[in-house]
C-alpha cells in the first residue's frame, strides 16, 4: 500500500503534507506533477523542477509526472499516476476550491483509494499564523488584478499578509490563492532535514502577470 501526497512544493501541499504525517499517516511517495501549460486548471507551473531539492530535504520518495495540462485531459494523466504507482491513500492541500477536491476524489473514488484533506475549510488567518512561525514560503507567481512586481518573490510574513489582506477586500481575490490568483514555493519547513537557499532567479513582470524562476539554488544545514 502506498500513500502518496500531491506535492506542489506550495504552501498548501507542504502544509497538508506535514498535517497528514502528524495524523500519524505514513507518507511514501511525493507525487508532482509537471504541467506544460503555465495556466494548468489543477496544477502549478513554476519551479517544479526545484521540487527536488524539497523532496529530498523531507527524505521522501518523489515522483515527477509531466502533463500537457489540458484541462481534463490532465485528470486522466493523474490517474494514470496514481494506478501506475499503486497508490492506496492520497493527500492533497485542497482548502475551499470544489473544482480540484472533488476531481480528486472522483478519481480516488474509482480505484478505491482514500483521499485525505488535512486543510480543507481552514481559515485564512489560522493558515498563515501557522507559515510564518514555522516555514518559510515565498511568492513565485503572480495572475491577478491588484498585485504588482514587488510582490515577485516576496517572503510570506506578516506585512506580506496585511497586503494580501488589502487586495482581498479592494479586489476580492482568495487570501489563500484558491482561485490560482498566486502560487507559492516552501524553503523552509519543520520536516525539512535542510532548508534550500536560492542563489540564482529570474524575476519576469509583464504587467500583469509575475513568475520567479529559480534558476540555482541549493540545501544548506539548518542553523
Amino acid at each position: 500500500m502506498t500513500n502518496a501526497c500531491l506535492y506542489s512544493g506550495g504552501m498548501d501541499s507542504t502544509l497538508a503534507l506535514h498535517k497528514a504525517i502528524e495524523q500519524g499517516i505514513k507518507i511514501d511517495l511525493l507525487l508532482t506533477m509537471q504541467t506544460e501549460n503555465e495556466y494548468s486548471y489543477m496544477f502549478h507551473y513554476p519551479n517544479i523542477d526545484a521540487t527536488k531539492l524539497q523532496a529530498e530535504a523531507l527524505g521522501i520518495k518523489q515522483i515527477i509526472v509531466k502533463t500537457k495540462g489540458v484541462k481534463e485531459d490532465e485528470l486522466r494523466d493523474l490517474e494514470a499516476a496514481l494506478v501506475d504507482n499503486e497508490v492506496k491513500l492520497i493527500v492533497s492541500g485542497a482548502i475551499a476550491s470544489t473544482y480540484q477536491r472533488d476531481r480528486i476524489d472522483a478519481i480516488a473514488k474509482k480505484h478505491n483509494i482514500k483521499s485525505v484533506t488535512p486543510l480543507w475549510g481552514i481559515a485564512p488567518e489560522k493558515e498563515f499564523a501557522e507559515l510564518i512561525e514555522k516555514y518559510e514560503v515565498i511568492i513565485v507567481q503572480v495572475s491577478a488584478d491588484g498585485f504588482d512586481e514587488s510582490f515577485i518573490g516576496a517572503k510570506l510574513d506578516l506585512g506580506l499578509i496585511e497586503r494580501l489582506q488589502k487586495l482581498y477586500q479592494d479586489y476580492g481575490i482568495s487570501q489563500l490563492f484558491e482561485g490560482g490568483e498566486a502560487e507559492t514555493f516552501v524553503l523552509n519547513a519543520p520536516l525539512f532535514q535542510k532548508r534550500i537557499v536560492i542563489d540564482e532567479a529570474d524575476k519576469i513582470w509583464d504587467g500583469k502577470v509575475g513568475r520567479y524562476l529559480i534558476q540555482k539554488a541549493r540545501l544548506v544545514e539548518k542553523q
